[in-house]
């Protein structure tokens, strides 16, 4: 039986994960591509796991690189002490210690993920760590997808580690960039909605984030393939966080966002307790249907000229009106 959306997500979901501690997730996407064709798997030295699909000649222009975290904030245990653990990731020191947030933790060899089940409700998926195995599943669902239908293409994916404190897996992808010259990277995340983004209203197009803003160009080309497909969509600055978009684009990488609306972002709700995460099933289903169009699609360059080329255009258009207006002043004063 082919694997649907709702068992890619619920096996991942279920998958313990913590930075540094991604082995299980890891395990689980290779095993879920290991077999499909068309698709080629190795690990970087930092141990990001890397994929491409690959099928014909064709390779539009950018290619573009998935990217997607396969950790979460959670509890490991510290190097060298059986018996003491360290909680990484963005949350509150005060409130991941507290007793009763302890008690929620589910241990399991070194590392205690938050112990939530993975439930399907209402058109939601909750869960301990939806930031961001569901990125990951997303990816893992494309390739399937793409090589379902047996398209010619070129997309390339990393599966970063310990993005929680602070990108270092995303950083050694950029330092280290293996995709070529031409490959260009798609951050996909689960984000906090702000800035007028709502949960159920499509996926969010990035502007940016707390760190950075992203490669206008990739943006339109976004939002372009959205609206020629009829895919809902949302463009927000996203700035409550930050993504792995910021890193690589530091790093000399041309980036971009796309994020699936969080609830609970990083397991807490509204009034600071310790809960699961959630997302809309349909956002990240046309996140999917987005993302193997812009794949599929021939992006002949970037389609649009850049800002240089069209201000030269326009001065050229313009030299006349230019030369009378120059005319005019030096008449004037002289």
């Amino acid at each position: 039986m082919a694997d649907t959306l709702t068992s890619i997500l619920k096996k991942l979901l279920n998958q313990p994960t913590a930075p540094f501690h991604e082995y299980h997730v890891r395990a689980q996407i290779e095993q879920y591509l290991l077999d499909v064709p068309n698709v080629e798997l190795s690990t970087d030295a930092f141990g990001n796991l890397l994929a491409t699909y690959r099928k014909g000649k064709h390779k539009s222009t950018p290619v573009w690189a998935l990217g997607a975290h396969m950790d979460h904030p959670a509890w490991v245990k510290v190097p060298g002490k059986t018996d003491e653990w360290e909680f990484l990731g963005g949350v509150p020191k005060n409130l991941v210690e507290k007793k009763e947030n302890i008690a929620l933790r589910k241990e399991s060899g070194d590392m205690a993920p938050w112990g939530f089940p993975v439930v399907f409700e209402d058109g939601k998926v909750h869960a301990a760590a939806c930031d961001d195995v569901v990125g990951c599943a997303i990816i893992v669902a494309v390739f399937k997808e793409l090589s379902r239908l047996g398209l010619d293409a070129t997309v390339h994916a990393a599966f970063t580690r310990a993005e929680e404190v602070g990108f270092l897996g995303a950083w050694h992808l950029g330092k280290h960039w293996p995709f070529g010259k031409d490959a260009v990277f798609l951050s996909l995340e689960t984000s906090r909605p702000v800035n007028g983004a709502e949960m159920g209203d499509g996926p969010i197009v990035r502007v940016g984030d707390r760190l950075s803003v992203f490669d206008h160009e990739l943006i339109n080309v976004l939002m372009r393939t959205a609206a020629e497909q009829g895919i809902r969509v949302q463009r927000c600055l996203l700035d409550a966080g930050a993504c792995e978009a910021t890193a690589l684009q530091a790093c000399g990488i041309r980036s971009v966002g796309l994020s699936v609306p969080l609830g609970n972002y990083h397991n807490l709700d509204d009034d600071q307790n310790i809960v699961s995460e959630h997302v809309h099933i349909e956002d990240v289903k046309q996140m999917i249907n987005l993302i193997v169009a812009l794949v599929a699609t021939k992006h002949d360059g970037l389609g649009e000229r850049t800002l240089e080329e069209r201000v030269n255009l326009r001065m050229k258009e313009y030299k006349k009106y230019l030369e009378i207006g120059n005319a005019k002043y030096e008449e004037m004063t002289a």
